[in-house]
């Protein structure tokens, strides 16, 4: 890697990162008004490969006064974005999906390097980036209101409005795909945007914004700052910002709601954490709710919001279905992102790695057994062997904390009536796994059970026209589908008096 001390743009080769075998210049200041900048204060902080320990690279913190310049960007873009023919907006969004797919290889390539995820699953993330932002491309001009019969004394209706300038906190765990989520339905509706990404993870968000200003989006429409909690806490508190956006944990959920509050009251959607059960009934098909049941909680590493962390399994198959699940998890491989048959990678932080080690921990001082896992693996990189916990009671922390890492617990149950029970007994309420071959039974369940995604016979299963949110402390609105537009949409009614001819 070559980076001057001053520079925006570091150049890097093709062992840094993995597959992509020519040289690609990095951004690593701030995007704002479609360029990159660097920090008003000069600070930066380092960005580590959490599959070697090693530095990436370093880049541009923004601090109060880099957050004020963005947001005056977008809030003086915002008058003429608004106004623009919905249908620009939407070919903008349409070009940049192109543009995201074009250089799918190098966008997965950088996502695991500095998130640590496999890259055959990087792939499938940045393929459904593309996705998305399609999906918004095609809503931009299909934003309607409605008439409104009120008699023949008025003509009455509404239209859907934007909200002005949107701040946006985006995770570790997917960044660049939370990248999309944000992004697609705030600017297709209008809005301009003010968007953080994770201190950890935000080099493929960088590259990606790259492609703005070649997509035909004008200056200050999409703004990309990167820092820590000080940084999303000035967004959250900008007296100019209408609506602010987040993904992450219930308790930053929490001081973000009050930040809004305190401030301008501005609109709030939050997608938090969850304690997702998976149910596998007796008349399932025990090999393939296994193999969901694997991908449920060790896809991504088990750093997913919405992992099937509590396994609840009807206690006539319980024996056969731990010793094909502990069998399955020991068959996952780990190591090198980059290697092809990698199916997990590294914690993506030494704070998670520590985070979840802890929790192993706790839950075997609590008296849980230890089925497999429990360690971590290799001496380099922040990886842990997959974790089943057996024997485990309800008011364990390893079953009632969110964990979100490769760390699941297993337990019996005997009826219907009961695993709903056990399913609903959590303050989340984000999502649930249903396995089952009665549909009666599947249909039942899945509408007694408090959460807001349900998965029948799969797990994991997103769609970018199916709305994922949360019930309880799991979140406030919905990310996807046509449910995202209302996020970033106000409903104004007009109501015209009509004077009759004599």
């Amino acid at each position: 890697m070559v980076m001057a001390e001053a520079t925006v743009m570091a150049t890097f080769t093709a062992t840094t990162v993995g597959t992509v075998r020519s040289r690609y210049e990095q951004p690593t200041g701030l995007f704002i008004n479609n360029e990159f900048i660097a920090s008003a204060s000069g600070k930066t902080f380092v960005v580590e490969n959490p599959a070697t320990e090693e530095k990436i690279c370093d880049v541009y913190e923004a601090a109060e006064a880099d957050v004020d310049a963005a947001v005056n960007a977008a809030e003086e873009a915002f008058k003429s974005w608004s106004a623009v023919d919905p249908s620009i907006r939407g070919r903008c969004l349409l070009k940049l999906a192109d543009l995201i797919e074009e250089n799918l290889e190098l966008l997965a390539s950088i996502e695991s390097s500095d998130n640590g995820k496999p890259l055959k699953l990087s792939r499938i993330d940045v393929g459904l980036v593309a996705n998305v932002l399609r999906n918004y491309g095609g809503w931009a001009d299909k934003i309607f209101g409605s008439v409104i019969d009120t008699g023949d004394t008025h003509f009455s209706y509404t239209k859907r409005e934007p909200l002005g300038v949107c701040g946006q906190i985006i995770p570790w765990n997917f960044p660049l795909l939370m990248w999309s989520w944000k992004i697609g339905p705030a600017v297709a509706t209008g809005n301009t945007i003010v968007l953080k990404t994770a201190e950890s993870t935000p080099l493929s968000a960088l590259v990606a914004s790259s492609f703005v200003k070649q997509a035909g989006f004008p200056p200050g429409v999409i703004n990309i700052v990167s820092g820590y909690g000080a940084t999303g806490q000035h967004i959250s508190n900008h007296m100019k910002i209408k609506k602010i956006a987040f993904t992450g944990s219930t308790a930053t959920g929490r001081h973000i709601m009050r930040a809004a509050a305190t401030s301008n009251l501005k609109k709030v959607t939050l997608e938090l954490g969850g304690k997702s059960p998976n149910i596998i009934f007796d008349d399932a098909d025990v090999e393939k709710a296994v193999e969901w049941a694997n991908t449920a909680i060790y896809f991504n590493s088990g750093e997913v919001c919405c992992a099937g962390s509590r396994i609840y399994v009807q206690e006539k198959i319980y024996d056969e279905v731990l010793a094909a699940f502990k069998k399955r998890a020991e068959q996952n491989v780990l190591g090198n992102p980059f290697h092809e048959d990698t199916f997990q990678g590294p914690q993506t932080s030494k704070l998670q790695f520590d985070r979840i080690m802890s929790f192993i921990e706790e839950g075997k001082r609590e008296g849980a057994t230890v089925i497999t896992g429990g360690t971590r693996y290799g001496d380099k990189g922040y990886f842990i062997n997959p974790t089943i916990f057996a024997d485990v009671t309800e008011d364990m922390n390893i079953v009632k904390e969110e964990i979100f890492g490769p760390v699941v617990t297993i337990s019996k149950f005997k009826t219907v009536e009961e695993v709903i029970n056990l399913a609903n007994d959590s303050q989340y309420g984000l999502a649930a796994g249903i396995h089952t071959t009665n549909i009666n039974k599947a249909h039942h369940v899945a509408n007694k059970l408090k959460a807001g995604t349900i998965w029948i016979n799969t797990y994991n299963d997103f769609h970018h026209q199916v709305p994922f949110g949360g019930f309880n402390q799991s979140g406030i609105g919905r990310e996807m589908g046509a449910e995202a537009l209302d996020n970033y949409t106000q409903v104004k009614a007009i109501r015209i008096a009509i004077g009759k001819d004599e």
